[in-house]
């Protein structure tokens, strides 16, 4: 049965009430608990010279209590007196300027001094804490990337992006011919007189935008393996962890998470709609429940990237900080996105934070309880989860039946050269996955790595490098597949490919795309009750299109398995296509109401009301209720087995 927990900072508060805290914890159905990870200047507050009384005391009393602790590396808040030691361990953003100290991930991946730092604390913790019987997980870091810190452009970022290109290119005449820096008279004469692509008078070379993105991950993939070695040498037995952010792309986190037992993430519904594109309608309809696919689409992104193990470190449990604007979630909705983790698999739901804090730049986040320490809204909804999980019992893993190729590459190369402003990786997946779920169906979302044996049916919004063993692959699967806009578009070293796109997708789909258009807002091809915005690609082939514009252009072309999307759908075009596909493959495919969402595990299914009115669901609903009713308030769950 999925477990709760909570993220509790004892250093906040006076020693004397921790045991109540610890108490009222087990009282409330929790049984992890995460802490120490923004805690470096209590645990060494002068150089080499640890304070480990606190965190022994605070450990101890925690594990009395009979919660298991997930201790935190606490690298992501380096102290002032490490800064001044080496002021040149700060990260340069994109304008030049140095992020200083002040806040939290002031420092950057690449500088080698503070790598050696944060070795020599990840070290003294795990031999200090790593076979007390009190810790169960490790947590690297926090939140890398958080406030736009993976790409740096420091002069330790600068050293280490030529070391790495030297690497993956022997020869700076083969990196000159891969770059095309032959254009704009851009050719190298050594890896030494390379810098890092920004400050330029225009847009830089993409090809090397995009080899700097493909570095700063791999950065942060080494800086996060560093703590993980010393983490498994000092502590084995225990799961190591990291938690990811939402609809953030700025590292591969299939690449991260390979070192790693459990993908964790932190869920902010509420803020993400607050924050990303959706429209205004959008942001009103659910303002205090958050669109009804953005917390499964990471809950379904981050099963994908260990092996199928993950948690939620960090649920919503009230109003955040952090958005531009901070409104309550409904009654009820705290309760209904702990059980949505749980039917999408979660082995944890951790909430932030346990107390609310009275000081800092968080006063205003809501935690479990308030300031005073009154159980705040949130805890009352924990309380309940807990007691629905009890109700529910073990839940079996989450069906195989929709695959969704997504790739972190995909979204720094659209990044690098959009040719639209409103071509936005992100948010093309995410429209795919809404619609999915929105005939009700189950959807991993993989790498294009992954293996594909067992799904019903392929969808791959977007790869514009495509590996001809990959095309080969997905053909092989004898299953509808589906590829979107700029598939193929590409080679890896961001050159148009020979004989044009879509590349090698042309081996085994004959379409040729000669030319491409960015269409603004307002500008739209029609079609038979759709519209094409945004993005619309130019086909020609004997083919005749599965679809077409009202001219008579065709937007999807298929052959055999295998399907191709020439530009950007709007919602009515992708449910069509997708419910056509659905119905090749046998999936069976469900309507459901625009506010309703589906999610099976094992032989459970449940329902999930993200509207403000409720809705009867007893069309879909085959069995008796186990939780809920068929009258569905707003923020209600039900569940059923089939």
């Amino acid at each position: 049965m999925m477990r709760l927990g909570c993220c509790y900072y004892p250093e906040h508060w006076p020693e004397e009430i921790w045991a109540d805290d610890a108490r009222r914890m087990v009282e409330m159905g929790l049984t992890r608990v995460r802490i120490g990870e923004f805690a470096w200047s209590r645990i060494e507050p002068q150089p080499w010279r640890y304070d480990w009384g606190w965190l022994d005391r605070a450990i101890d009393t925690l594990h009395a209590a009979g919660l298991g602790i997930i201790l935190g590396t606490p690298t992501a808040t380096p102290p002032k007196w490490l800064v001044n030691k080496m002021p040149d361990m700060l990260a340069i953003d994109a304008q030049g300027q140095e992020r200083r100290f002040g806040s939290r991930r002031h420092y950057c991946f690449s500088h080698l001094g503070y790598r050696g730092e944060c070795a020599r604390i990840t070290a003294a913790l795990a031999e200090r804490y790593g076979n007390h019987p009190g810790i169960v997980a490790w947590q690297t870091d926090n939140e890398y990337g958080c406030h736009d810190t993976i790409v740096s452009y420091s002069e330790s970022a600068a050293q280490g992006f030529r070391r790495w290109l030297e690497r993956q290119y022997q020869d700076v005449a083969a990196l000159n011919t891969a770059w095309g820096n032959v254009f704009w008279s851009q050719e190298y004469r050594s890896f030494a007189e390379i810098d890092p692509p920004h400050l330029t008078v225009t847009e830089p070379n993409p090809a090397h935008v995009l080899d700097y993105r493909r570095f700063a991950s791999d950065e942060v993939v080494t800086f996060n393996r560093l703590q993980v070695d010393l983490l498994r040498s000092g502590s084995p037995g225990r799961d190591i962890v990291h938690n990811y952010m939402g609809f953030f792309t700025e590292f591969d986190h299939h690449a991260v998470s390979r070192d790693l037992d459990v993908a964790t993430w932190d869920s902010y519904p509420i803020g993400f709609l607050e924050q990303f594109w959706f429209g205004r309608d959008d942001k009103l309809r659910y303002a205090r429940q958050g669109h009804p696919d953005i917390a499964a689409f990471h809950h379904d992104l981050y099963r994908g990237c260990a092996k199928g193990r993950w948690w939620v470190m960090e649920q919503q449990p009230g109003p955040v900080n952090w958005a531009a604007h901070n409104p309550a979630p409904l009654p009820g909705m705290v309760r209904l996105w702990t059980l949505e983790a749980a039917a999408h698999g979660a082995e944890l739901v951790s909430y932030f934070r346990w107390r609310q804090a009275p000081f800092a730049q968080e006063m205003h986040h809501a935690g479990l309880l308030r300031p005073d320490s009154i159980d705040d809204v949130g805890a009352h909804e924990a309380r309940a989860a807990a007691g629905d999980l009890a109700v529910l019992g073990d839940l079996g893993p989450p069906p195989k039946s929709v695959a969704l190729l997504f790739s972190y590459e995909a979204a720094w190369m659209f990044e690098a050269q959009p040719q639209g402003r409103s071509f936005r990786y992100m948010e093309l997946v995410f429209a795919f996955y809404s619609a999915l779920r929105q005939l009700g169906l189950d959807v991993d979302i993989l790498p294009s790595s992954a293996p594909l044996d067992g799904y019903k049916l392929v969808v791959a919004p977007s790869l514009p490098i495509l590996d001809p063993a990959l095309t080969e692959r997905l053909t092989g699967l004898g299953v509808p597949v589906l590829f979107g806009p700029r598939s193929g578009s590409r080679t890896r070293d961001f050159q148009i490919p020979e004989g044009l796109p879509p590349g090698p997708l042309r081996d085994v789909l004959p379409i040729t795309i000669p030319r491409v258009e960015s269409l603004r807002e307002g500008l739209v091809e029609q079609g038979d009750g759709f519209t094409v915005a945004r993005w619309f690609e130019h086909v020609e082939t004997a083919l005749e299109p599965e679809i077409a514009v009202q001219d008579g252009r065709g937007i999807v072309y298929r052959q055999g398995p295998l399907r191709y999307l020439a530009g950007w759908p709007d919602a009515a075009l992708l449910e069509r296509l997708l419910s056509m596909m659905a119905s090749e493959s046998g999936v069976a495919v469900t309507t459901l109401p625009c506010d309703i969402r589906l999610r099976r595990a094992g032989d459970m299914t449940f329902a999930f009301n993200y509207g403000p009115e409720p809705v009867d669901i007893t069309d879909f609903v085959g069995a008796p209720l186990i939780i809920g009713d068929r009258l569905l308030p707003s923020t209600g769950v039900a569940a059923w087995r089939d």
